[in-house]
């Protein structure tokens, strides 16, 4: 029986989605488990489901492949702004509350609150306070806790015995490149097959 992972991430909105979902399929298999991308048929789709607008189907449908699989497997990379996808973060939130591990990673290991920081500066500007305070021009709290994105994003990874993947410099991977996405599918294998991964795929 296949180890089911659900691939969340805003990958979906990339000019060539399937063909995408296809390669980090391929990366899933070569370490033992079987991707689900949020493009798949659902199995069993109830027929009534049709009759719904497409953005109720796409949601339902996504959160129903979540329920099927053993864990998620999530791109936090920032999209749009300095943090993650807010659909992705949905996502983790559900499977954490069905109790499935998180596993996640992302493609720029520049902290959280710079990020922010830069992205106020864009927008405004930022208030320097006591002890470090950061504010933006609405004049509200920029987190910073060294973390790389939302204290909550964190939190389901840790707490639901996941795991976190960031590139190793700060240089940023951009959204083409799946040497981290490998990386953590294979913390992923190791954690849910209790088995050595095998060599690298996406190298190469």
């Amino acid at each position: 029986m296949p180890i089911l992972v659900y691939l969340a991430g805003p990958d979906v909105f990339l000019p060539d989605p399937q063909d995408w979902a296809a390669r980090r399929r391929a990366i899933c298999a070569h370490h033992g488990l079987q991707g689900v991308s949020p493009l798949d048929d659902l199995p069993d789709e109830p027929a009534h489901w049709a009759a719904l607008p497409e953005w109720r189907r796409i949601a339902l449908r996504n959160e129903a492949q979540i329920a099927r699989c053993a864990a998620i497997i999530a791109n936090i990379t920032p999209f749009r702004g300095p943090s993650a996808d807010v659909g992705t973060a949905f996502e983790i939130g559900f499977a954490r509350a069905l109790g499935r591990p998180v596993f996640a990673y992302s493609n720029t290991a520049v902290p959280f609150t710079r990020r922010s920081l830069d992205f106020a500066a864009a927008h405004g500007g930022s208030i320097a306070g006591p002890g470090g305070v950061w504010r933006d021009a609405d004049d509200l709290l920029i987190e910073r806790f060294g973390l790389c994105d939302n204290l909550m994003l964190h939190a389901a990874v840790q707490e639901s015995d996941g795991a976190l993947v960031l590139p190793e410099t700060e240089a940023g991977h951009g959204w083409r490149d799946l040497s981290v996405f490998e990386r953590c599918v294979a913390l992923a294998a190791e954690r849910l097959c209790e088995r050595p991964s095998p060599a690298p795929l996406a190298a190469g």
